[in-house]
């Protein structure tokens, strides 16, 4: 449909003409950019288009899941690629088409995964609905077409992606510990009506102001195994970059979004160019708040699996963990806390990326400018 209306399948050459479609032609070419918007968004897990992407990645195995949290993030691209080149603001009467559609169907999407978190108790559904939350946030940050909105939006892709697919990877191993529990050996009781010190071990008791836990052991010298020291480090660490929670990269992007939110020449006056709809500051305020609701949600939900994984357990033998498979865990982490030692660098490289997506004049000039490289046909036994 779009060639048909463009004659072209060049999306520079497609964006320079987009402009001049007159208005008889210009329903073909939004049903064209829309039925384009709505693949693109169903991958990007678009509310209510993301009814598949809790079950499917729960059911995949860990490493599976964490390539597809990759792979979602591949939609996103997508809708940020061609709809900042195809409907730029300076593109006529097509200018910011279907802006509405990424601000606002972004903020329910959003809403849609704090609420699944705060639900979830299955720790591959909470890593689902968090991918989902992340999906939710970076629609309605490019939907409302701002450069240091999207600057810290591209931060956050990279972080969030990260972080997620590192707690898909976790969870087979925190699983893996929970299924080694079996039933606590308790101790023999003697039968009622016995004497005191007949039939029972002669163990010597504890002092009268010892710290005992539930179990009347002492705590004081219990070693904590490596195990459950690595897993719990690793999903406190999850939780912090899913959460925002500072210091790590997570809450460096997120404070980077705020900040383009709440910046003197935002609120109601730019801040939300591409939403048309009703009042743009409503919208810059709905977001504002589900940035900050989502994190909270996500720190109650993450912490009630924190506590169940591995505070209440007790008595329970820690898993065995091979290097293979605790190294993709480490690499992801320690990419985020790269991210974060190098977050001034990072966030102006993704500032400038995001004005080269914002003036789409320069991608079009680059490559409507470029000369085609001509390939000489030669003939076997004659000269080149």
């Amino acid at each position: 449909m779009l060639y048909g209306v463009t004659g072209t399948l060049n999306i520079a050459d497609m964006a320079q003409r987009i402009g001049l479609i007159g208005l008889d032609d210009r329903g073909l070419l939004h049903a064209g950019a829309a039925l384009l918007g709505l693949a693109f968004l169903a991958k990007a897990a678009l509310w209510p288009l993301n009814f598949w992407l809790v079950p499917a990645y729960a059911a995949a195995s860990a490493p599976v899941a964490a390539l597809f949290a990759i792979m979602t993030k591949v939609g996103i691209y997508a809708v940020l690629r061609l709809w900042t080149l195809f409907f730029p603001p300076g593109s006529g009467e097509a200018a910011l088409f279907g802006a509405d559609v990424l601000v606002w169907g972004g903020l329910a999407t959003l809403g849609f995964g704090a609420i699944g978190v705060l639900a979830s108790h299955r720790l591959s559904r909470l890593a689902g609905f968090s991918l989902i939350v992340s999906s939710g946030t970076l629609l309605a940050a490019i939907g409302f077409e701002r450069v240091a909105l999207t600057g810290g939006a591209l931060f956050y892709l990279v972080s969030s992606t990260l972080a997620v697919s590192a707690l898909f990877l976790l969870i087979e191993l925190v699983e893996r510990s929970r299924q080694n529990g079996g039933e606590l050996a308790l101790p023999e009781v003697a039968p009622e009506g016995t004497p005191f010190g007949v039939g029972m071990i002669d163990t010597p008791l504890p002092p009268a102001d010892a710290n005992l836990d539930d179990l009347e052991h002492a705590l004081v010298g219990q070693t904590i195994p490596a195990a459950m020291v690595f897993l719990g480090l690793s999903f406190m660490l999850c939780t912090l970059l899913i959460t925002g929670l500072p210091p790590l990269s997570g809450f460096v992007a997120k404070f980077a979004m705020l900040s383009a939110l709440l910046d003197p020449a935002g609120m109601g006056i730019g801040v939300s160019a591409g939403a048309s709809g009703a009042a743009p500051e409503i919208a810059a305020w709905v977001f504002l708040a589900l940035l900050i609701g989502s994190g909270l949600a996500a720190m109650i939900a993450l912490s009630r699996s924190g506590i169940r994984y591995f505070w209440a357990p007790q008595e329970r033998p820690p898993p065995r963990l091979r290097v293979i498979e605790c190294a993709p865990v480490v690499a992801l982490l320690l990419a985020c806390a790269a991210l974060m030692v190098g977050a001034g660098p990072a966030l102006r490289y993704a500032r400038s990326a995001a004005e080269s997506l914002h003036q789409p004049s320069r991608y079009i000039d680059a490559v409507m400018s470029t000369r085609p490289v001509r390939l000489r046909a030669t003939v076997k036994g004659a000269p080149s």
